[in-house]
């Protein structure tokens, strides 16, 4: 192989040259690769650096919002309107900033960026092959996201195992990084498996020699390997693994699964893999700026004060992921509080079966999250009705406001039909309605990326719950829908005691309601889990949390 040139030049047209670290897996899927890309991440801010960070993932969508929810886990949404794959909530929960849409690129945005190009002549006729313009996409997704950021260090998760044919066009974009921006600007990170053998009672190091093995047949030698199991790895496979993967063993990190994903920055630290790191970039050493994490850490594992059950009304029960954000942002907000948070998992499409009472009986708060279609949609309401009445803390969002709105219309403004659109459009009394820009796109059977996304400005009504929540009159967070409550119905609901709390600027939207009667009954429209963060919980699940305490007998430890 060629020996390679150091470059100069900067690919972000500043003085300043991005250093670019890339993350591979192998041995199979669901490692977490991107809880291992996100420590990284925040191992390296830890230090002083900026990072950014983005995901490849190798699927022909062009974006995560249309894949089922059930079986990919939840779609994250950025700042700008981006939905992507899950792994972007790892990232910003770890290194505690915003994304963007150039943070989460799938094939299908490759190739129709390329075939796009191609029927506007921008190629003036020549044949459009995978090497040269796919991997000179790619690499152009790379550095857009170097430019936009203007980070000192860009982390980007190839999604995937190496071996896969749908990922080869990544890999080979990654592997010609280094000719594009100098060796000494670019880092290979190999996370692969170490599985466990009953029969001889031993860890087998084969699946992971093999692993990087292909990924050395692909042209790239890893910087590091790190090694995924569930049992603790000794030196001497350690030493084994380093010595057929060809690297140093210093840069062979054993990462035994642990209680909290959150610890998982604090194992790197003591393997020195930010060192490593800072090292091989020849970046100025600094130590960690502050104790948070390691804090953080801490707190989650010493013994909680008091014990709180929730109920997630949910109807995407198969995978638990669908709901990873909320769950999340329930846990940072329990852990402000000082109580262990115990979930119960309520399938709404059984609770008319069981019975609001007895499904929820043993419960200190209710939360209704997201979702599509009209499947689960009776036995969300009865949770909403039965929070409401029997004053149990309830959090409502997106879906969560539009199922407490209509079981308002129904029980207490007597509105009998009461429903969605969504649900029934030939409800006499749609109190939640299609918004008027969203319909023309539902006719044309436009679903991907047409919805209502991203970041919204909200004006909050002062005395209310949600305005002591934030502590402000203005907010901005992230949505994710198409439909919204019928203005036709607004002093309807106002006049029987629903409080809207929350409106877009122009008064024409509505985002939040609650009840003044109740302990905390709060629905909004938007998706506030996604800027929840475990050191800065989400300001209405942390109000959230501290009235279900309040309101119940604590169950002490």
């Amino acid at each position: 192989m060629p020996k390679l040139k150091s470059r100069s030049r900067s690919t972000n047209n500043s003085k300043k040259q991005t250093k670019y670290i890339f993350v591979t897996g192998g041995v199979l899927s669901g490692l977490g690769k991107g809880i291992t890309a996100a420590s990284i991440g925040n191992i390296l801010k830890a230090r002083g650096f900026s990072v950014f960070m983005q995901k490849f993932d190798q699927y022909l969508n062009v974006d995560a919002g249309t894949l089922n929810p059930a079986e990919h886990g939840e779609v994250f949404v950025t700042d700008d309107g981006g939905e992507t794959d899950l792994d972007l909530g790892h990232y910003e929960r770890f290194i505690d900033v915003n994304l963007s849409r150039v943070s989460s690129v799938m094939t299908g945005q490759i190739y129709r960026s390329i075939l796009d190009k191609e029927r506007a002549g921008y190629f003036l006729g020549k044949t459009i092959q995978v090497i040269p313009h796919v991997t000179d996409e790619v690499k152009e997704r790379i550095k857009k996201a170097a430019r936009e950021s203007q980070a000192d260090i860009l982390i980007t998760e190839i999604g995937g195992t190496v071996g896969d044919y749908e990922g080869t066009h990544f890999i080979e974009a990654i592997r010609q990084m280094v000719y594009d921006v100098g060796r000494e600007n670019v880092l290979y990170i190999h996370v692969g498996f170490v599985p466990y053998l009953a029969v001889s009672e031993e860890l087998k190091t084969k699946p992971l020699q093999n692993s990087v093995h292909d990924l050395q047949a692909m042209g790239i030698q890893p910087d590091v390997v790190i090694c995924r199991s569930d049992y603790p790895i000794r030196n001497g496979i350690i030493s084994k693994i380093a010595l057929f993967a060809g690297v140093d063993p210093d840069a062979v990190i054993p990462l035994e699964t642990v209680s909290t994903v959150y610890e998982v920055p604090l194992i790197l630290e003591r393997y020195n893999l930010d060192s490593f790191i800072i090292n091989k970039f020849q970046l100025k050493v600094t130590q960690r700026k502050n104790g948070s994490w390691a804090n953080l850490v801490a707190r989650i594992k010493k013994p909680k004060k008091n014990k709180l059950r929730l109920a997630l009304v949910g109807k995407y029960m198969g995978m638990k992921d669908t709901y990873l954000s909320v769950t999340e942002a329930l846990k940072s907000a329990a852990l402000f509080n000082d109580c262990e948070l115990h979930i119960e998992w309520v399938d709404s499409e059984k609770l008319p079966r069981r019975g609001a009472a007895e499904a929820l009986k043993n419960v200190d708060a209710i939360l209704v999250p997201g979702g599509f279609g009209k499947r689960g949609i009776e036995g969300k309401i009865l949770a909403a009705q039965y929070a409401r009445e029997k004053k149990i803390p309830y959090l409502g969002l997106c879906l969560g406001l539009q199922i407490a709105v209509i079981e308002f219309a129904r029980n207490v403004c007597k509105l009998k039909d009461a429903n969605s659109m969504e649900f029934n459009p030939k409800a006499e009394h749609q109190v939640i309605y299609v918004m008027p820009e969203q319909e023309k796109k539902l006719l044309k059977r436009e679903y991907g990326g047409s919805m209502r996304l991203g970041a919204w400005q909200c004006i909050l009504k002062p005395g209310t719950k949600a305005q002591a929540a934030y502590g402000t009159d203005k907010i901005s967070e992230r949505h994710r829908h198409r439909y919204e409550v019928n203005n036709k119905y607004r002093k309807i609901l106002e006049a029987k005691g629903m409080v809207i709390s929350g409106t877009t600027p122009d008064k024409q939207l509505v985002e939040i309601v609650e009840y003044a009667d109740h302990p905390f009954f709060v629905g909004v429209q938007f998706h506030p889990e996604f800027k929840s963060r475990p050191l800065t919980p989400g300001p209405l699940f942390r109000e959230f949390i501290k009235a279900a305490l309040a309101r119940s007998k604590p169950r002490k430890k």
